[in-house]
């Protein structure tokens, strides 16, 4: 399942803005975010931006539109069929679990390097 291909661009905080001009600082710039859901999820596109491991979250980006919320959520429970990782999702989220999402230009890049160089290849790939 392909991964959602949504962006958007999330500038910084305006109380942030006025903390960088006190400091003298350099002025914090607005990020893209990416959404890491798959393709065909409902609601809102998610990013993490970091984890909290003390209290198991992370702290994710979610937007529909222009506008994008902050909000810490635990992370997903479930672990792959192998029983090797848990998802990298946060608790609650629609569509496929991360280990089910691929990258499409990723896998495009991985691709191309898998035929030009088989040498370096992982086995079970071929």
């Amino acid at each position: 399942m392909d991964q959602c291909t949504a962006v958007t661009l999330l500038p910084p905080p305006d109380f942030v803005l006025r903390l960088a001009a006190v400091g003298g600082g350099s002025r914090p710039e607005a990020g893209h975010l990416l959404c890491e859901l798959a393709a065909d999820h409902d609601g809102d596109h998610a990013m993490a931006l970091w984890d909290n491991d003390t209290n198991r979250t992370a702290v994710w980006a979610r937007w529909r539109g222009e506008w994008a919320t902050l909000a810490e959520l635990a992370w997903c429970g479930v672990v792959d069929p192998r029983g090797e990782d848990a998802c990298g999702l946060f608790a609650g989220h629609p569509s496929a679990h991360d280990w089910d999402i691929v990258d499409p230009t990723l896998a495009a890049v991985d691709a191309l390097l898998v035929q030009e160089h088989p040498h370096l290849a992982p086995r079970d790939r071929m």
